[in-house]
């Protein structure tokens, strides 16, 4: 699979799906499970899913950050958070 492919598919995975294959990544890089080969490889697919899980997060914060309040603290609607 290629770089590019590797990638799509990463970007592919909801939050919580990334989250959880790179919890498990780190549990088999700490219990040294895997070799070293394939550590390398499971890093840096670790890391693309850590930065997906890192933009996600980013962007739900910026959406909620969004939500637009009355004067007296009542939620009126959201405003677009701009990140598309």
């Amino acid at each position: 699979m290629s770089d590019k492919s590797k990638l799509k598919e990463i970007e592919a995975l909801s939050f919580e799906d990334a989250l959880k294959e790179l919890e498990t990544i780190v549990q088999q890089l700490e219990r040294g499970q895997i070799k070293l080969d394939e550590a390398i490889a499971a890093y840096e697919r670790g890391a693309a899913l850590k930065a997906l899980c890192e933009r996600k997060l980013a962007e739900a914060k910026a959406k909620v950050e969004k939500i637009t309040l009355s004067a007296d603290g009542q939620v009126t609607g959201t405003e677009p958070a701009g990140l598309e």
